[in-house]
């Protein structure tokens, strides 16, 4: 059997290991050395290259710059550009001053009792607009100066709203404004009797058309084109269903409409009421939008007194400020109507007759003018 004898020493054995360890040492730390070189080197010569592309863009951008300065029509071409990355904005911020004639139309009453307006002050600066004019109230009748006729215009206030929004296909996309025809020649808004009020889409104008597969229901002829009526007035009666039909107009409980032409209204909603031994529900109108929102308050008559119109009729004279809600001036609120108290006509956007009413100023009635304070002619007021 061999028997093995190690005949180096255990100190020289120990000494040997250490010298491995150190060659391996020393290798590791030229190979290291050698690594962090060449990244050096590396990154050198990205950076160098970098900075010669940086330096060819710069004068690149220099010798751009130097030629759009040349342009002499520089300063017109960057205004027209921020007018067009700003006509949204301008757009949300317009407002429609033309608009008064229509809260007038709404505001002035019709019948016996008028009132006619001398002088007209619009101021639209504010958040709220006002309305400042001189105006005289004439009863029609004995006593001709009744201040009852300026208590009961001023109390009409609260009975004032306006609505806005959009018409809607079946689908639920909105219709461009310019295809809707919403009043005729006299600047009230198209209405039946028994369905309410309804407007015009100009299915043939550029832009207006629902498509070639879209399927119109009411497709008529009005001033040599052809429309279809869309009903700003939900047809409650016809619409309302429990559960939606296909292919039929659908209106649920709560006001949703889907599957037929309508306004999208922004300030007029319904919601219908039904009990159980009730097949039909009883509809309730919410109007949100109130013309003067302060209603009575929201009118502030500075002045009244008695005078003469330029007939020589006896009238009442004053002065008033009415305070309106901002979003009637809105240009963005689209298809904006006036809903003046019940039996008074509606007014939309559209042109209306003013002539009846302004007229010359009332003066005030002379010292001697008997027929002006006698009480015959006289009612309420000092």
């Amino acid at each position: 059997m061999a028997r093995e004898i190690n005949l180096v020493p255990d100190i020289k054995e120990e000494m040997l290991k250490a010298l491995k360890i150190r060659n391996m040492t020393y290798f590791a730390c030229i190979l290291a050395v050698v690594a962090s070189v060449v990244v050096v080197v590396v990154l050198g010569l990205i950076m160098g290259g970098q900075q010669l592309a940086l330096d060819a863009k710069g004068s690149t951008l220099g010798a751009l710059s130097d030629k759009l300065g040349s342009y002499s029509d520089l300063d017109d071409f960057l205004t027209i550009k921020n007018q067009v990355d700003n006509i949204d904005l301008l757009s949300d911020n317009k407002r429609v001053i033309s608009r008064t004639f229509n809260v007038l139309a709404a505001l002035i009453p019709t019948g016996a009792d008028t009132i006619t307006i001398s002088k007209l002050d619009v101021d639209l600066k504010e958040e709220q607009p006002t309305l400042s004019f001189e105006a005289q109230a004439n009863a029609g009748k004995e006593p001709y100066i009744d201040y009852n006729v300026l208590d009961s215009f001023k109390k009409s206030m609260q009975f004032m709203y306006y609505d806005y929004g959009d018409y809607v296909d079946k689908n639920g996309k909105t219709i461009p404004a310019y295809c809707m025809i919403e009043s005729g020649q006299d600047g009230a808004t198209f209405n039946d009797s028994d369905k309410g009020i309804y407007a015009l889409w100009t299915v043939d104008a550029e832009g207006c058309s629902g498509g070639e597969d879209y399927e119109y229901d009411m497709l008529d002829t009005y001033e040599g084109q052809r429309v279809e009526k869309i009903w700003r007035t939900p047809q409650t009666g016809e619409w309302y269903k429990q559960d939606p039909v296909e292919g039929q107009p659908y209106m649920s409980i709560d006001g949703t409409i889907s599957n037929v032409e309508h306004f999208d209204s922004q300030c007029v909603s319904y919601v219908g009421t039904l009990n159980s031994q009730d097949t039909t529900p009883k509809w309730n109108e919410n109007k949100s939008c109130m013309l003067v929102p302060g209603g009575s308050t929201g009118m502030n008559v500075s002045e009244s007194s008695n005078g003469r119109d330029n007939n020589e009729e006896l009238v009442l004279r004053f002065s008033a400020t009415i305070t309106l809600d901002a979003g009637v001036y809105d240009f963005s609120n689209r298809h904006l109507l006036m809903i003046p108290p019940s039996g008074r006509r509606n007014v939309t956007d559209s042109y209306v007759q003013v002539q009846a009413m302004f007229g010359e100023r009332a003066r005030d009635c002379d010292k001697d003018d008997a027929a002006c304070t006698t009480e015959t002619n006289k009612k309420g007021g000092k």
